[in-house]
This record gives structure tokens, C-alpha cells and sequence, in this order.
């Protein structure tokens, strides 16, 4: 970072936001602010720190990103509306803001589309996911570098579940998303949108009744201790996304421009790989805790599967391409960089 100069220093807060506003934009370049929903020491927060370690020295000192956790600049919806304006200059952050503002997103949301976190990560780079983000500059005045994501869904209930059943009329935490609610209210639950920062509280007296969550959360923030059940389910991936203002992102030289898309992509891929080690522990420590474990496959959720891609297919029709790649295993899927 550059030194203050003395006459800045000694200016009042007033005069010195005047003098920066006349700024040219280059000039305020050197330090740029990524903000990331999650907690510290979550795998995303954790890459998004790498990443600005290691972009601060590929360029040799010259700009620097700070990183903010824990939703310190805003929810979801406010971190997006910060890049539109270029006031936030990039997120890690859930696809699912974007998938609420465009419906064929909700695609990537499709119950049981991957078996597991190393089949999500593979769909997530074909062109049929990748295309989507095309989109962005122009709906949404973002750039989108990549996705990664964040492990798969499962549900931790504060009772006993052995059917789906046992699940109509449970109050269960969504994120607020309407490809995730129709799931649910599609199989007799009620759908309840709630803040992750909420849901500690909520789940521990009784305000709701179980919660869709994936397992690192699960273990990390000792949600399993307030409930009996975890259905290990694996019936959604959680796609994240790497976005950079579109304000920001024009200003930008190209040499920036690539090096920003490379390190966040060889981040983005880390993460995956993380996770695809990761769940195999988180479900080792929970069976170790003693809670109830119980595996389930799309047989449980009974027909709601087959109503859920009867509802969205026309609101996503890029699902069936995603199916037909999942069913290949993604062989022979082509690529493309940002």
C-alpha cells in the first residue's frame, strides 16, 4: 500500500473524501475488497485468503485484496448489489443469489443431478454449466470467473426419520431459494427460508424442526448436537461462484484480468478437491458423535423428484443437457476458460 501523504493525513474526513473522489480510478487500484459469506476457517474463507496471499505476490506488492468474512459487508443480495455498483470489487460467495434473479441458474440445483462432490465438480466445468455464466455481464453487471461449491445437501433432523414421511410438516431450513423450497414442499415439508447465522438458535429451541445443510457446517458449527437424525442424502450439490464487479472488471488491463480468473480458478478447483476428502471425514466424525446416520437415495423422496424436473425443466432448459452429461459421467465434455 502506498504511504498517506502528510496533507492527507492532516485533513478532515470530509476534505479527504473529496480528494479521493477526484481521484482517477487507477489510482485507487492497489487495494481491492473480495467479501465471502462464511465464518472463518470454512474452506471457501480459507481459499479466499490464499488467493489474496498469493495475488498480492505474483504482483510483486502493487495491489493487495482484503478479505471479509462472515458476511461482514452485507447478506448475499447487498454483496451483490456492492459489485454492481463497483463499491465491493469481488465475492465468493452461494450461486444461489444469482439462481433467484435468473431461473435457469436453478438448473444447478436439480435433486440427485451429481451422486457426490467429485461428480458436481466435473458437471460444474462443462459448457453446458459453464455457458450460464455468460449471462452475467449483461443481466446482472458482473463477470463470472468459475464455480466451485460447497459439499452436498443432507438433512439433520432434531427427531427420528426413517421415511419421508416423518418429514411432512417439518419446519426445515432452506436457503432461500425457490429451486430448494419446491423440493421440499414437494415432499410434505414446510419449507422455512432462514440466515445460516440464525439457524443455531432456531434449530435449538424448536422454532424449527430440521434444517437442509451440507456436512461441514454440520460438523463445524455442532449442528448435529441439537438434532438425533442425519439424513445422508447427498439429494443436491451447492454450487458457489467467484464474481467480479463489471464496473470494476472493465478498468482493469488485461494482464490483471487473467491473473485474477487464473488464481481464482486454481482456488476454485482446490476447494473441490477439499471437499471430496472432506465429507468422507465429516461423516466419520458424526457417526464417531454418536447421532443417528442414516443413508437414503432418491428412492425415499418417492415421486417429488420426478415432479420437481416436471416444474423446472421449462424455467432451466439447460437441465436436460446436465442430465445427459451426468448420465456420460461428463466423458468427453468440453471446457472453456473465463
Amino acid at each position: 500500500m502506498r504511504a498517506h501523504s502528510p496533507a492527507l493525513q492532516t485533513s478532515s474526513p470530509g476534505v479527504l473524501v473529496l480528494l479521493l473522489g477526484l481521484l482517477p480510478a487507477s489510482a485507487l487500484a492497489d487495494r481491492f475488497r473480495l467479501g465471502v459469506p462464511t465464518a472463518p476457517g470454512h474452506v471457501w474463507t480459507l481459499a479466499a485468503e490464499d488467493f489474496a496471499v498469493e495475488f498480492g505476490e505474483r504482483t510483486g506488492g502493487e495491489h493487495s485484496i482484503a478479505v471479509f468474512p462472515s458476511g461482514q459487508l452485507g447478506n448475499d443480495a447487498q454483496m451483490l448489489q456492492q459489485l454492481q455498483t463497483g463499491a465491493l470489487d469481488m465475492v465468493f460467495m452461494p450461486l444461489a443469489e444469482i439462481a433467484n434473479r435468473i431461473p435457469e441458474f436453478g438448473a444447478l440445483y436439480a435433486p440427485y443431478l451429481a451422486p457426490d462432490v467429485a461428480s458436481a465438480a466435473l458437471l460444474l466445468e462443462t459448457d453446458a454449466a459453464r455457458g450460464l455464466l455468460a449471462q452475467l455481464p449483461q443481466r446482472l453487471g458482473v463477470v463470472g470467473i468459475g464455480y466451485s461449491l460447497g459439499g452436498m445437501r443432507q438433512i439433520v433432523a432434531r427427531g427420528a426419520v426413517s421415511s419421508a414421511d416423518d418429514l411432512r410438516g417439518m419446519k426445515l431450513r432452506v436457503t432461500p431459494l425457490d429451486p430448494i423450497r419446491d423440493f421440499y414442499a414437494l415432499i410434505g415439508a414446510a419449507p422455512t427460508p432462514l440466515a445460516i447465522g440464525a439457524v443455531y438458535d432456531a434449530l435449538a429451541n424448536g422454532q424449527i424442526d430440521a434444517i437442509d445443510m451440507d456436512l461441514e457446517n454440520t460438523w463445524k458449527l455442532k449442528y448435529y448436537e441439537l438434532g438425533e437424525t442425519v439424513l445422508l442424502s447427498n439429494h443436491m450439490m451447492f454450487p458457489m461462484v467467484g464474481l467480479v464487479s463489471g464496473v470494476r472488471w472493465r478498468t482493469w488491463e488485461p494482464e490483471l484480468q487473467g491473473l485474477v480468473s487464473g488464481l481464482m480458478t486454481r482456488q476454485f478447483e482446490d476447494i473441490a478437491t477439499t471437499y471430496v476428502a472432506a465429507e468422507a471425514e465429516y461423516e466419520t466424525e458424526l457417526r464417531a458423535a454418536g447421532i443417528a446416520v442414516v443413508e437414503v437415495g432418491p428412492a425415499f423422496f418417492g415421486d417429488a423428484l420426478e415432479r420437481w424436473e416436471t416444474a423446472w425443466l421449462p424455467k432451466a432448459p439447460v437441465l436436460a443437457e446436465l442430465r445427459r452429461l451426468a448420465a456420460a459421467g461428463t466423458a468427453g465434455a468440453a471446457t472453456q476458460s473465463p
